[in-house]
């Protein structure tokens, strides 16, 4: 999966345009228990106009790793909506139109309407196509 998103994946976004960015961790729990487990960060991006999709495995979800990958892979411009994870607070200042979502409040911001429904459910589909087998010993590849 990873040398096919590598291949056929390209930069998004620009003017005009809308992305939707998360992380979501890859991997499964012992015994499907609710503590920590080991597992593989991915982040993503999706297009809202075209569908254009991009996954990177990243080693962690520092603000420098993110925004790293954010610029490598979102055309400047771009309007970005996430989470509010504090990771992407300066996203204004690397020039990005940044919306967020306070997914503690409700899933769709109420003054802006903004969501990171599609995003969200592309990682469920993701997961869902590689099943638990197939994510338990996925690594960062640099």
């Amino acid at each position: 999966m990873q040398v096919y998103m590598e291949g056929c994946s390209e930069k998004i976004g620009g003017r005009n345009k809308t992305v939707e960015i998360d992380e979501s961790k890859f991997g499964r729990r012992k015994y499907h228990r609710d503590h920590p487990f080991k597992g593989q960060w991915v982040f993503g991006g999706v297009e809202r106009e075209s569908g254009k999709t991009f996954l990177v495995p990243i080693p962690d979800r520092t603000a420098d790793t993110l925004v790293a990958v954010i610029d490598a892979w979102i055309k400047l411009g771009t309007t970005i909506i996430s989470d509010c994870w504090g990771a992407y607070r300066h996203l204004d200042a690397e020039g990005y139109t940044h919306c967020t979502v306070n997914h503690s409040i409700g899933f769709v911001d109420e003054r802006t309407g903004a969501h990171t429904n599609t995003i969200e459910s592309m990682w469920r589909h993701m997961k869902a196509f590689l099943g638990p087998n197939n994510r338990k010993g996925a690594t960062y590849i640099a």
